[in-house]
């Protein structure tokens, strides 16, 4: 079986200006800065995805941005970058919904960074190790092993490797 690894990783710091949509939330100054601390920790850890499942919220796509940076810094520039979809499941979904998009995953992927939301991310984490599974803060990680296709990974299917709380 193929050892795999699914990344959940909580959005950056975000701000809360008045009258700006959720969905239109920016990063804060330390927002930034966290979210490059968590791509220079996942390439310290050689945790490079394959394919990026990301909300389409400003606040996920910006953070995804400062994690692809942050990675390239560590990593040099002979990193390739990972296919990247924008799913509204992530925005607004559950952990179902989550698992259903990890379940969907081509199987040529090896590692799955899903990048989003609370509740949904740590609802996640949980589902795929009711025992261990992370409530992750602003900017933080969870990663996950699974051995299997992707459309085999389920409740209880992938134990909790390790968190961090990147802080920049």
């Amino acid at each position: 079986m193929t050892e795999r690894r699914i990344l959940l990783v909580r959005h950056a710091k975000a701000d809360r200006p008045d009258g700006v949509a959720d969905v239109d939330r920016p990063l804060t100054a330390r927002g930034h800065a966290d979210a490059g601390a968590v791509g220079a920790w996942l390439a310290h850890r050689d945790y490079r995805p394959d394919l990026v499942i990301c909300s389409p919220s400003k606040r996920t796509r910006q953070t995804w941005h400062g994690i692809a940076l942050g990675m390239a810094d560590a990593a040099g520039a002979d990193a390739a970058a990972p296919e990247v979809d924008y799913r509204a499941e992530v925005y607004d979904g559950d952990e179902d919904d989550i698992l259903d998009l990890i379940q969907g995953v081509d199987d040529a992927a090896d590692t799955v960074m899903i990048i989003g939301h609370n509740p949904s991310v740590s609802e996640t984490s949980e589902l795929l190790d009711p025992d261990n599974g992370a409530d992750l803060r602003t900017s933080g990680i969870a990663v996950h092993g699974f051995d299997g296709t992707w459309a085999e990974c389920g409740g209880g299917a992938a134990p909790l490797l390790e968190t961090h709380t990147a802080r920049g």
